[in-house]
């Protein structure tokens, strides 16, 4: 992967984190007016899926090759950040409801042993559950995601036949939410290993951000998302729909994927020989991107004990920027924390395989 796409890929990243806040943070008791681009929260989390795949792919390709790097590598990239959420969400949630309980009416409070115990395993969306974790909306798809990396893992590092029937048997395991979810995902996966032949040319790489961009624009002022969830509503039923959660909206996402790997495979073409301007701004990029994990994972619970909290005037723009700037505040300070037991974790993690004989590469 070359620098300036890969600057392109932390600035997507970070931007769809962002995105997901905006979507969450459109509450009438903080703002009356609409939030600005506040309708593009559900498509951010596809661009997070495709983006997931293909980075996935790279590192196996690049730097994790041996099965003991990867495991290592993605459990402490997960669970450094999916752990403290759980807990901080239970601490963040009490202080909230004890300022302004009727901000809490959509989260759940009550069988706190088994959210906390199916959010430790991630297992909160599998078959017929859908338990959240707490007021933590997002963390479904965290549940999804992980299990795709472990499917991953059983296809690339045990012999090809296995692995492949190993994978199946999981998806076959965990559901349909993640069964319909899965080609989102390895989208990414595929796109990594394609190259846009050399004869289409940057015209041709323009003309596919262009029609990507164009198409996201055309695929929410359609409401497309929405078409497509109804549609797969009626001829599934009611009854079986009520319980896919956020794969009702799979019609829509798969045309949204296609988007996305165009915008991609674009612009990967495109930077392939420039993007000058990108490098210049790799540090701030960077910077921001590392929150991105903690900020898409604790957004939501800081938003509400914030407004919760501050309790200002909802027709005033600065009743939510205040709430913005104390959330992101928040996010630096604990992701300052899980980043560094990120490392940590995975340095523990590969010195107890070395202890149990396995190399690492």
């Amino acid at each position: 992967m070359g620098r300036s796409f890969s600057i392109y890929l932390d600035l997507i990243r970070f931007a769809a984190a962002f995105l997901v806040y905006l979507y969450h943070s459109n509450q009438r008791f903080l703002s009356t007016s609409e939030v600005p681009f506040s309708g593009f929260g559900h498509s951010a989390v596809v661009v997070f899926f495709v983006l997931s795949g293909f980075v996935i792919r790279h590192v196996t390709d690049s730097k994790e090759a041996h099965w003991a790097d990867y495991v290592a590598s993605r459990i402490a990239r997960i669970f450094s950040v999916t752990v403290p959420a759980i807990f901080l969400t239970l601490l963040f949630d009490t202080v909230g409801r004890a300022f302004a309980p009727e901000i809490y009416a959509h989260s759940a409070s009550d069988q706190v042993l088994a959210r906390v115990v199916l959010s430790l395993l991630l297992l909160n969306e599998v078959w017929l559950l859908s338990v959240m974790s707490f007021s933590n909306l997002p963390f479904w798809s965290i549940c999804v995601e992980f299990w795709y990396y472990a499917a991953f893992a059983l296809v690339i590092f045990l012999p090809r036949r296995v692995g492949w029937v190993a994978a199946a048997l999981l998806a076959l395991a965990l559901g349909p939410k993640f069964i319909l979810l899965a080609p989102i995902w390895w989208a990414g996966v595929l796109l990594y290993r394609w190259r846009m032949p050399p004869w289409l040319g940057r015209r041709s790489a323009l003309a596919m951000v262009g029609f990507s961009l164009t198409g996201f624009w055309l695929f929410h002022a359609l409401k497309i998302d929405r078409w497509g969830c109804l549609w797969l509503k009626a001829a599934l039923g009611q009854d079986v729909a009520q319980y896919l959660g956020f794969a009702n909206y799979v019609v829509g996402d798969y045309l949204l994927t296609l988007l996305v790997c165009l915008n991609f495979a674009g612009m990967r073409a495109l930077l392939a020989g420039s993007g000058g301007w990108l490098i210049a701004l790799e540090r701030p990029i960077r910077q921001v991107a590392g929150c991105t994990f903690t900020l898409y994972l604790l957004h939501l619970p800081l938003f509400l004990m914030w407004s919760a909290i501050v309790r200002g005037n909802p027709a005033q723009p600065w009743y939510w920027l205040t709430v913005t700037a104390l959330v992101f505040a928040s996010v630096v300070l604990v992701s300052r924390q899980t980043e560094a037991h990120r490392y940590r974790l995975r340095g523990w993690l590969l010195a107890l395989f070395a202890r149990r004989g396995v190399m690492a590469a």
